[in-house]
């Protein structure tokens, strides 16, 4: 777990953003902790957002679905957060312009943070643009039409586990403690993209409370791109005092770190790396257990966000109920019926399902992943991020 460090001493830029940050902290140092990245989509280059609002993603499709038929019309590949920069003082217009246009950087996105007191306890707290971090998040928080009207609306949106951590409930408000005491109405829990973020706010919240103007930019780049180089030449331009974090291995660090459920029949994978890799062993030999990976990350981050989406998908792999009828199994879990919201049930249902529409075979497993949602811009992010944590073993 990296602990990005914003301290007086390092503090660099303008007057006005060296005072918002000190107001902020009330202390010598602010820390946000770990950023690891739940497997996301993405904006365009540009940061350009794509319409999630009217017909969100359904998760495991029918074919010919409208939903994904129309989301795929607006916007046809979704980009995964690769790595993360960070600066003390915020990142400069010049190194933002400079980090979009190296080689290898096909998607870059600024956001705010810093670290404030919510309902009395302290949280990291992103300030982003919504509908362009949207496109960041994994599939189920990006279909959440709820979730993104109230983050417009000036709520503050966070982590499911963060929300049990401060006791936070929709519909109420909650005092914030930052550069100056506001009350802010609580929009939601859901999954985030980046792991140590316990809360988000829109930009214009993020400049009420004195968070670090472009403390970070998000980072996608293609999947046949060296991550040690573009880190090194990252490095370069926001100089010593930066830090860049590869989100990749990071995320598959938190998939071995996150348990599947609490309660773990004896012999069951109790994390969800390994229950990604036993799946795909006895459930679909041939298949990379990367495959599986990359849709739990970009369906649920790993289970942060079981639904059900506003399509009415379910679980960790987000099936929709009448496709897990027909699928479902009770595979690692406990005897019963297979439950849809169990991983140990889940991810194996979601390797049997894959495997029967041809995934076992490299020459056919882009037909699978298709089968599984039918969307070309999806075959090609799960692809794409199989193959970097195919670079990052866990």
């Amino acid at each position: 777990m990296l602990l990005l460090t914003l301290c007086r001493a390092a503090l660099a830029g303008s007057r006005r953003r060296v005072a918002q940050l000190l107001a902020a902290a009330a202390s010598a140092c602010v820390t946000l902790a770990a950023f690891a990245g739940p497997a996301s989509a993405g904006t365009g280059p540009s940061g350009a957002s794509f319409d999630f609002t009217n017909t969100p993603p359904p998760g495991v499709a029918a074919p010919g679905n409208t939903a994904t038929q129309s989301l795929a019309a607006s916007r046809r590949q979704l980009y995964v957060p690769d790595l993360i920069a960070a600066v003390p003082g915020g990142i400069t217009s010049s190194q933002l312009a400079a980090i979009s246009k190296l080689p290898g950087v096909q998607a870059a996105l600024p956001v705010d943070g810093g670290k404030v007191k919510v309902n009395g306890q302290n949280a990291n707290v992103l300030g982003v643009p919504p509908q362009a971090f949207r496109s960041w998040t994994p599939l189920a928080t990006a279909g959440s039409a709820k979730i993104w009207a109230n983050l417009g609306k000036g709520q503050l949106v966070s982590t499911t586990a963060t929300a049990r951590r401060l006791h936070l409930a929709a519909g109420r408000s909650y005092p914030v403690s930052a550069a100056v005491l506001a009350r802010l109405p609580f929009g939601g829990a859901t999954a985030l993209s980046v792991t140590g973020a316990d809360a988000i706010v829109n930009l214009t919240r993020s400049a009420q409370l004195g968070l670090v103007q472009n403390f970070a930019v998000l980072i996608s780049a293609p999947p046949d791109a060296s991550l040690p180089t573009l880190m090194a030449t990252i490095k370069s331009v926001i100089g010593k005092h930066g830090q860049v974090v590869n989100l990749v291995s990071y995320g598959l660090t938190t998939a071995s770190e996150r348990p599947v459920a609490t309660n773990i029949p004896a012999g069951a994978p109790a994390n969800y790396l390994n229950l990604f890799k036993a799946s795909a062993a006895k459930y679909c030999p041939g298949m990379s257990w990367t495959v599986l990976a990359a849709i739990g990350q970009i369906e649920s981050g790993d289970g942060a966000n079981n639904g059900p989406s506003s399509a009415g998908a379910l679980g960790p792999m987000q099936f929709m109920p009448a496709t897990w009828a027909e699928w479902g199994i009770n595979g690692f879990g406990p005897p019963g019926a297979p439950d849809i919201m169990n991983p140990l049930d889940a991810v194996p249902s979601a390797a049997r399902m894959l495997c029967a529409a041809g995934a076992g075979n490299p020459a056919t497993v882009s037909n699978a992943i298709f089968a599984y949602n039918h969307a070309n811009w999806y075959v090609a992010e799960v692809l794409a991020l199989a193959s970097e944590y195919a670079k990052n073993p866990g």
